[in-house]
């Protein structure tokens, strides 16, 4: 569960979902996360769950990485700006989950993830599902 100040309490695939609101918006403005959160603090009922504030200052130190990451996985000729604004953050949230949390199963990140893509996207859940899975098959071979 994730708890708020007032009481509100969120699943985690509920705190999830706002983790990617919070990234959601980020990737529209140049401003400093704390900036962001606080902005978004108002938006939820509760304000920014812990999951969610901890996910967006995470994702804020490493995404350079995480997009690197990404661009691996892209067809030729694909670039991160070719990529919907929705699935490149939710992109980052699952691969930000799978490389740095290690309480989230890989498996759940990835069905979140492909979740998340049915939802607010228009048939990307797909390639959503296609990058993630590329990733995680490149790790098998990785020692532990």
């Amino acid at each position: 569960m994730c708890d708020t100040q007032t009481e509100v309490k969120l699943t985690r695939s509920e705190a999830r979902e706002q983790a990617f609101m919070v990234l959601f918006s980020r990737s529209f403005v140049q401003e400093p996360v704390e900036d962001t959160l606080a902005d978004a603090d108002q938006l939820f009922e509760g304000g920014v769950c812990g999951y969610a504030q901890a996910v967006a200052m995470g994702m804020d130190a490493v995404q350079d990485d995480i997009d690197a990451d990404i661009t691996r996985f892209l067809k030729k000729g694909w670039s991160l700006s070719r990529i919907s604004r929705t699935s490149l953050t939710i992109l980052r949230l699952a691969l930000y989950e799978i490389k740095y949390l290690d309480n989230v199963p890989e498996s759940v990140s990835v069905n979140e993830a492909v979740e998340l893509a049915k939802k607010y996207t228009i048939d990307e859940s797909g390639f959503v599902n296609g990058i993630l899975g590329a990733y995680l098959r490149s790790r098998e071979g990785e020692a532990p």
